[in-house]
């Protein structure tokens, strides 16, 4: 890491990295695999970790562990959440990776522990921890949980992301299916915490993995820009007592729209769903955090909205609903779902579909209908009551 090594990457940022490589023999001084490394991290890093750009000297990981790490938005929401209950002095991340949430986790704590296996990772993590001016951040080199047994010491808080990776590169959401299996170290974990936090994911089976944890306190469903990206568990270390039921938290990030109450599911088991005798002016689909998290009825009386069938997870209403977490859709008129129809409600032949609770996937009813993805306008089909029905659509937010 030298001077004339930044300079090169700071320079070249912008050029095709495979013609770069081509002309290594130009650069005899630079390590040219390791430049190329560098320009792809900060170009990952304008739209996932934005802040890093600001530190030239910041180290980016090859590309698999940057893809494995988290967003700066996901991670600064998991600082937040730690940082909600009383002061944090001891966090450790057991699975350091990049450490983008170690380097969250130190705006809100006061000494932060970094355990990972991976060599090369943590000499990134100890010379990026000095570039940002980190002083405490402590690196433990070599198998977490052998760590943690060993070192015996108390902490505020654990954060484990087990990699949801099979040997065979085959993506993976089971917790006895990750690595490590959090199920079979869960005495350890909570033994040596108050609270201990499981990143998940986003596949997961939110009830099934409550029960296999058994001591959930909250859980904390991140969406970004609309896709599902997080699910966090949240239990209570050895010592504390454990509630009758989690609370669960759905967040869509960056928060612009309306929060979210934190409800439970005797709540939303309790809450009756009031069904619309007709669709009205506007249609509402929840934020992928909401679709995930599952408080469908409950969203009828948040926000006086109306679903279009018990299980048909869109809501609508006559007036328009500031700041809905999700999308919102002006209902244009009702067509006909065949291809005539659509052709003389669409003259461009463009427009997105989308389907909820009805019997054609959105891909295979564009093509049955002969658009092509584009524009402004959007075929919403879904059942509403009994009947499946389509409607021609404008986004309004």
């Amino acid at each position: 890491m030298t001077r004339e090594f930044i300079d090169f990457v700071t320079t070249h940022e912008h050029e095709d990295t495979a013609r770069l490589l081509l002309a290594a023999a130009r650069y005899p001084s630079v390590d040219m695999p390791a430049a190329v490394q560098q320009i792809e991290g900060r170009r990952t890093a304008r739209e996932k970790w934005p802040s890093l750009l600001a530190c030239d000297d910041f180290l980016y990981p090859p590309r698999l562990n940057r893809e494995q790490a988290s967003s700066e938005a996901t991670a600064r929401h998991k600082a937040a959440i730690l940082a909600a209950g009383a002061p944090l002095q001891t966090v450790a991340d057991l699975t350091g990776g990049m450490g983008v949430d170690a380097l969250a986790f130190a705006a809100v704590a006061a000494e932060v522990h970094y355990a990972e296996r991976n060599p090369q990772l943590c000499s990134l993590m100890e010379h990026n921890s000095r570039a940002l001016g980190l002083e405490n951040i402590s690196v433990h080199r070599g198998d977490s949980l052998e760590w943690l047994a060993s070192d015996g010491r108390p902490f505020d808080i654990l954060f484990v992301d087990p990699a949801r990776r099979a040997a065979t590169g085959r993506k993976v959401a089971a917790f006895e299916d990750c690595e490590p299996d959090i199920l079979q170290h869960l005495g350890l974990l909570r033994s040596r915490c108050r609270w201990l936090m499981v990143k998940a994911s986003p596949m997961i089976d939110i009830d099934l993995a409550c029960r296999q944890l058994g001591s959930v306190a909250a859980v904390h469903v991140v969406s970004v820009r609309g896709e599902c990206k997080e699910v966090l568990f949240v239990c209570c270390g050895a010592d504390a007592v454990v509630p009758t039921e989690p609370v669960i938290r759905c967040a869509a990030l960056p928060a612009a729209a309306a929060a979210v109450p934190p409800f439970t599911r005797s709540e939303e088991a309790a809450a009756a769903p009031r069904c619309c005798a007709a669709v009205g002016s506007y249609l509402y689909e929840p934020d992928a955090a909401l679709m995930k998290g599952g408080p469908f009825n409950l969203i009828c009386q948040w926000m006086n909205l109306e679903k279009l069938a018990p299980n048909t997870h869109l809501y609508t209403a006559d007036r328009l609903v500031d700041a809905f977490p999700g999308r919102t859709f002006r209902v244009l008129q009702e067509i006909k779902p065949s291809r005539k129809a659509v052709a003389e409600a669409i003259p461009g032949g463009k427009a997105h579909v989308v389907t909820r609770n009805y019997p054609v996937e959105a891909a295979a009813l564009q093509r049955q209908l002969g658009l092509k993805e584009g524009g402004d306008l959007f075929v919403v089909a879904a059942t509403v009551g009994t009947r499946p029905c389509a409607f021609l659509c404008r986004r309004e937010g």
